[in-house]
């Protein structure tokens, strides 16, 4: 569509019947914005519906029936939040914006703000981070709550720690530093002694803290083949649990936490449609799509998208609020909302910018 251009009255008049819609979920008649401008701009009824007319025209506005007010189209929600992110009615949390347990909130509501605060309470890694999230947003938005579980490309070892089991099978835990866990048991060919054990977790811990993990296990190698007469009898047991899977990051479909299901059914009345919009929401492959496709995890800017109806037609009606959630230099994934398009946008939008900057100073804290 091409770039709208409108006047200052027309922007006016626009803002108004799509607050109005959101309040209500009614069409905005003539009659009931006349009574809003009463007394100002000179906005009389007959100038009211000339400026809705126009907006109509435009494809901002648009008439469910002939003797009913008008409701705002797609395109119309583009344009109303394009204004709330450029005139200064909205102030989107950047990084480093949000210090200590408050910060700088912009139109987030005290309550809103202490909801999730309280509601991340406890969390102490990325998994319960991302699942928390879905479960919170899915209740402010009244909506679909959504968190996606960053690639497990580039995970950076924490921690590693190995227990003996019996002959031959050892325990592998590895911790990356998003706070992912993940264990393994390993058949070793030869077996290795409690204490060797011991030495080869401290001397992985020691030495690699802090590195992708597909690069300690070619330093391995390569430091085996340099340093085997010094080391030998150390790098040879490193060597053999690296060679087992110790430091393999499992590569699987990315984890995604979905919440809110039931929440679309009070709004949608045709059966038809809420089934269809309904299995396109189920299909978490098509969720993960959605996600890598509309929310770059490279930006720190909150992605808002009206009308998801190029995903699938039966989402033309919802929106999609999602944010990258980061630790450090490291993304943890993304944490979004679908909801219908008839919402509070300037609090939905900041609650999603403020949980995904929350993601740091909760994980953070952990090592204080």
């Amino acid at each position: 569509m091409p770039e709208v251009r409108l006047s200052p009255r027309e922007r006016l008049v626009l803002t108004a019947i799509i607050d109005a819609y959101i309040t209500t979920g009614e069409p905005v008649a003539s009659q009931a914005l006349a009574r809003v401008f009463a007394d100002r701009d000179g906005l009389s009824s007959a100038t009211l519906r000339n400026v809705m007319s126009t907006l109509g025209e435009l494809g901002l506005l648009e008439q469910p029936h002939t003797s009913s007010g008008r409701v705002p189209t797609a395109a119309g929600f583009r344009f109303y939040v394009e204004q709330l992110t450029q005139s200064g009615r909205l102030t989107v949390l950047t990084r480093g914006s949000m210090s200590g347990a408050g910060g700088e909130t912009g139109t987030m509501s005290e309550l809103t703000r202490g909801q999730i605060e309280e509601s991340f309470s406890g969390v102490a890694s990325s998994h319960e981070y991302l699942e928390r999230t879905s479960h919170v947003l899915a209740l402010l938005s009244s909506g679909l709550g959504v968190a996606l579980a960053g690639s497990t490309a580039g995970q950076v070892l924490e921690h590693i720690h190995f227990s003996r089991l019996a002959t031959g099978r050892v325990l592998a835990v590895l911790v990356t530093q998003t706070g992912a866990v993940q264990d393994r048991v390993l058949a070793l060919d030869r077996e290795l002694a409690h204490v060797e054990l011991e030495s080869a977790a401290r001397y992985l811990n020691e030495n690699f803290r802090g590195w992708p993990i597909e690069r300690i296990r070619a330093e391995v190698s390569r430091r085996v083949d340099v340093e085997r007469e010094v080391y030998r009898q150390l790098l040879t047991a490193v060597e053999e649990l690296c060679r087992k899977g110790a430091l393999t990051v499992e590569d699987t479909a990315q984890a995604i936490f979905v919440d809110g299901i039931a929440n679309l059914i009070t709004v949608e009345r045709d059966r038809e449609r809420l089934r269809q919009m309904l299995a396109a929401l189920e299909a978490k492959e098509r969720l993960i799509e959605l996600l890598n496709a509309y929310v770059d995890g490279r930006q720190q800017e909150v992605r808002v998208v009206v009308g998801l109806d190029k995903a699938s037609p039966t989402m033309q009606d919802l929106v999609l609020i999602g944010a990258p959630a980061r630790l450090g230099g490291t993304s943890l994934g993304t944490v979004a909302l679908i909801a219908p398009t008839r919402i509070q946008y300037q609090e939905m939008i900041q609650a999603v910018s403020y949980i995904a900057r929350l993601s740091e100073r909760i994980l953070e804290s952990r090592d204080d």
